[in-house]
């Protein structure tokens, strides 16, 4: 489904996956502070493991410790 509304929209389907949507979706709940059961209710993920990844990757790329190397 993502792949066909992509297309009408005139972009290049190879680019965009339900994946990368809901991983997306997680990450950026991460960063703006939305608890983690509350973005796996919109995001249809059932592993906590999993939606967790995205989680820990948010805080890796933004917190403290990724400031000292700016």
């Amino acid at each position: 489904m993502v792949k066909s509304r992509v297309k009408k929209a005139g972009l290049d389907p190879n680019d965009f996956s339900a994946h990368a949507l809901r991983a997306g979706y997680l990450t950026e709940a991460a960063r703006k502070g939305i608890s983690l059961p509350e973005a796996m209710q919109q995001s249809g993920h059932k592993s906590i493991q999993q939606a967790a990844r995205y989680y820990n990757d948010s805080e890796r790329r933004s917190g403290l410790a990724a400031r000292l190397i700016d």
